[in-house]
């Protein structure tokens, strides 16, 4: 199994991976929170949101820009905002002409969509920084004890496990295309547009079946094994002192950042 395919957890010993796993998801979700309600052009609260980033990468003994290379991903979602700098009221800053149409972009419309990006920007950091320090079955666990929805739970965790079979199946049926088509040196193997649509198709329904049948198999090998709704795990799952200040002083840091950006705004 290609374990590598999905799984982003970076094995340390650091103070931050060593915290209990409802405290690190508690502390993402109110951080994302804080993003959302902070105030349009909150540059210095934001800036202190990405300190904290960096100080929760530096406990976690990961490099600096770990996440921030990451979180480049997302920035091409955020641009689907790029309508506010054109529909929100303000100063007129610049005007576009695409043919008959005349686009004016206003001031308070580009500050809304800068804060936007920056706010998805740092969002996404955090998620990353969550997933590499803590194990997925962690979180599956922690999101049980925090009253998720347990068929939620389930979805999410077995979609997740069985993502690195699919890629597998994949991986192996790329491999049997590949040594059944015959190559004539300097040309591509296979046949035409049409030809190569219908053998993606076929292999696109052979991983389909071959899914659905696996997933029968494995749903009554589990409820042959005790399975109940939940998969247990050697980790106890247990809140400890350092637990409780840690989160508390990730709460006291976020009202801060909050005051920050009432005040400086």
């Amino acid at each position: 199994m290609h374990i590598n395919t999905f799984d982003r957890y970076e094995v340390r010993e650091s103070l931050i991976h060593h915290l209990e796993a409802r405290v690190k998801v508690v502390i993402t979700v109110l951080f994302i929170f804080s993003n959302v309600l902070l105030p349009d052009g909150a540059w210095a609260a934001f800036l202190l949101s990405w300190g904290l980033l960096l100080g929760v990468n530096l406990l976690a003994r990961l490099p600096w820009h770990y996440a921030l290379k990451r979180s480049f991903i997302a920035l091409p979602f955020a641009l689907a905002a790029v309508t506010v700098v054109f529909t929100l009221p303000g100063e007129v800053v610049f005007t576009l002409r695409p043919g008959p149409w005349v686009w004016t972009a206003t001031d308070a419309g580009l500050v809304r969509f800068a804060s936007i990006v920056v706010r998805s920007w740092l969002s996404v950091q955090m998620a990353i920084l969550l997933t590499a320090t803590t194990p997925f079955p962690d979180m599956m666990h922690a999101l049980r004890h925090l009253r998720a929805p347990s068929l939620l739970v389930a979805v999410i965790s077995f979609m997740y496990r069985y993502l690195f079979v699919l890629a597998d199946e994949a991986i192996r049926l790329l491999r049997a295309r590949e040594a059944r088509s015959a190559r004539l040196p300097g040309r591509k193997g296979g046949g035409s547009l049409w030809w190569r649509a219908r053998v993606a198709g076929n292999m696109v329904g052979q991983l389909f079946l071959r899914s659905y049948e696996r997933s029968d198999r494995v749903y009554n090998a589990m409820l042959a094994r005790g399975y109940r709704g939940y998969i247990q795990t050697i980790n106890p799952h247990q809140m400890r002192g350092l637990d409780w200040v840690a989160g508390g002083a990730a709460v006291l840091l976020l009202l801060v950042i909050q005051a920050v950006g009432i005040l400086l705004r």
